[in-house]
């Protein structure tokens, strides 16, 4: 059976900016180029492009053996980590290029592995030559390349190599190719022990395809060899008293190649007639306008965000409110106004326009249940439970809509409450437990590995 290596990559001159990708396939025995692939891929991000690379590398290599086993090398952390599926997807800009990607080779035949930057050099040429191409308003072309720079020299290293890795610059196929080899006939199973395997024998568990095997001396159980060897930098970085890292890092800790965020800035609709009696004012009853304290409520939000000036775009919810104070915002900063229905507020059903103090009276037992659980739904209305799955829906098409740009979403007390609730990662009951007041501002930042981070919740200073 045939063994690849898949070394890929991406980048973007601006990010997102004008993006391209590199691929090459070099055969795991001789560590000779089989295949190179790069293009051009207008604009784009970091993360785009590097998916796109590893789209087109397994696809070189279906092309030259579908049968093959492929180690995919790569210097994206996010790529690899998400791949192997150890990091969840969230970006919905990525989950169609993964999924691209995972269909390429039956995932028994595909593992991942994460290589520093300047071990990934091949692959970085080739997408550097295809934005060179695309800012002379080319596509790249593998006659004009020059990124397998070190083909001679990789063939003669290769030609004796063994187990061991040959010597050569850092980056060398070569030495990748004898490193996969090493990994395949047993040899990564000191690194499995010192993850805690036995010495005699052990089981590796936990790559890419969740696969575990039992090793035993010479008779190393190949499957189970390569879910060491996509594991063994993580192995590597915990022998030098590192830490493996099993979940998305975030904070300090995130990736410095994430690129500009996503950030949507929350406002709280103006003041109605009903916001100061406290009622429930949903998308079932009279669908209300601003009052007069609205109205002027929106002129402040509308002067404080035109000071600040980074907001590209508004997106509103469709309800009448809304629509009016996203109306006055952005006539002053000069942008149209888009509608989302999934930004409406909930559905009170029988309770829009009563107080909580009257619901409470009519209708105990029901307003009860509703507090204790996000699945029950007020009597003809809509659960937080569907609210959440609409705003979720609302979110992710607006994040493939507006990647790194600043948006400006008007909408409601319930949905501004989700979106913050659901980039904390906190439970259905912490929607009673944020203040929100009208007219106010929140904002939350989306990273390209699905990360968020809460910026601002319940501003009101442009209101005093």
């Amino acid at each position: 059976m045939r063994e690849f290596i898949v070394e890929a990559d991406g980048g973007s001159r601006g990010n997102p900016g004008p993006a391209g990708y590199g691929a090459v396939v070099i055969d795991a025995e001789s560590g000779e180029t089989l295949a190179e692939a790069a293009e051009y891929i207008g604009v784009a991000t970091n993360n785009v492009a590097e998916y796109k690379g590893l789209v087109a590398g397994l696809k070189a290599a279906h092309a030259l053996d579908p049968a093959a086993q492929v180690h995919v090398r790569m210097d994206s952390k996010l790529v690899v980590e998400q791949m192997s599926g150890r990091w969840k997807i969230k970006h919905p800009g990525m989950k169609p290029l993964a999924a691209e990607a995972a269909r390429v080779f039956p995932a028994s035949q595909v593992t991942y592995e994460w290589i520093p930057r300047e071990q990934n050099k091949h692959a970085d040429r080739l997408a550097n030559e295809a934005m060179d191409a695309g800012k002379r308003g080319e596509q790249w072309s593998p006659s004009a390349s020059t990124a397998d720079l070190d083909r001679p020299a990789r063939a003669a290293r290769s030609a004796g190599a063994g187990a061991a890795a040959p010597a050569g610059p850092p980056g060398d196929a070569a030495a990748g190719a004898a490193k996969a080899r090493a990994a395949l006939a047993g040899t990564a199973a000191a690194a499995a022990r010192g993850a805690g395997s036995g010495a005699g024998s052990g089981t590796a568990s936990g790559g890419p395809s969740g696969v575990s095997g039992t090793t035993t001396g010479a008779e190393a159980d190949v499957r189970a060899a390569r879910s060491v060897a996509v594991q063994a930098s993580v192995v590597g970085e915990e022998a030098a008293g590192g830490e493996a890292v099993a979940t998305p890092p975030v904070g300090w800790a995130a990736p410095a190649d994430l690129g500009a965020p996503a950030t949507f800035v929350l406002l709280r609709h103006g003041e109605t007639p009903l916001t100061p009696q406290k009622r429930f004012s949903g998308s079932g009853g009279s669908n209300p306008s601003l009052s007069d304290i609205g109205r002027e409520q929106a002129v402040r939000v509308a002067a404080a965000l035109a000071a600040r000036g980074t907001v590209q775009a508004v997106v509103s919810s469709p309800l009448l409110r809304c629509q009016e104070t996203a109306r006055t915002v952005a006539a002053r900063l000069g942008l149209d106004v888009h509608l989302e229905e999934g930004l409406r507020e909930t559905d009170f059903g029988d309770w829009e326009g009563l107080t909580f103090a009257e619901v409470r009276e009519r209708q105990p037992d029901e307003l009860t249940a509703w507090l204790a659980s996000p699945d029950v739904a007020p009597p003809g209305g809509e659960s937080f439970a569907e609210v959440t799955a609409r705003v979720e829906a609302a979110r992710d098409k607006l994040l493939a809509a507006y990647a790194g740009r600043t948006v400006l979403l008007v909408t409601h007390v319930t949905p501004v409450k989700t979106l913050v609730r659901l980039a904390l990662g906190a439970p259905p009951e912490s929607l009673f437990r944020m203040e929100l007041s009208a007219a106010s501002l929140s904002a939350v930042a989306y990273y390209g590995d699905g990360n968020a981070s809460v910026r601002l919740l319940n501003d009101t200073a442009h209101l005093r």
